[in-house]
């Protein structure tokens, strides 16, 4: 893994994910007229209204377009949404244009190799556990959840805990 200083995360502003196989376990359902479907934890939904109660960004850039990551987007008020991307990177481009924000400034989770240049490419790259090794070995932080499992709470919760904002956070829940 790559090493990246705690102090580094205090420039992260935006989180960046991949869809199949980080917010849900990499599973489609097809039913027999053609409609899809995915699980999504409310674990990770939580983290994700938590992180943006903090003042921060969300984006997610996916491989395949989806009416239901379209849908669940909009749920969790996503800022940005970039799909299909064949070239990831390309999207990831395009996000870096439209939030006006720097590479040093993005943290991205991901989970296959499709999802390596944006490792490359995002001040803070994750990888959710049940990853690729190839990714995993790009990553400057591995989860302990799978993707589809509480791994993006898992990346909020360490992130805004090493830049000194959890506790104000938790205020909210402890009254």
């Amino acid at each position: 893994m790559a090493e990246i200083k705690k102090t580094d995360l205090k420039q992260i502003k935006l989180l960046a994910m991949d869809v199949d196989g980080v917010l849900t376990d990499g599973s489609i359902t097809v039913g027999p007229d053609g409609s899809e479907f995915k699980t999504f934890s409310l674990l990770d939904g939580h983290g994700i209204r938590m992180w943006r109660r903090a003042g921060l960004k969300t984006a997610l850039i996916s491989g395949r377009e989806s009416a239901v990551t379209k849908q669940r987007a909009g749920e969790m008020e996503i800022d940005f949404i970039y799909q299909p991307c064949q070239r990831k990177l390309d999207g990831f481009e395009k996000l870096l244009s439209d939030s006006q924000l720097e590479p040093k400034n993005i943290a991205y989770i991901g989970d296959d190799v499709l999802d390596i240049p944006l490792m490359k490419r995002a001040g803070f790259g994750i990888a959710v556990a049940n990853a690729v090794d190839e990714l995993k070995s790009h990553a400057h932080y591995v989860t302990s959840r799978p993707g589809g499992k509480g791994a993006v709470r898992e990346v909020v919760e360490y992130i805004l805990k090493n830049t000194g904002r959890w506790a104000e956070l938790m205020e909210r829940y402890l009254v």
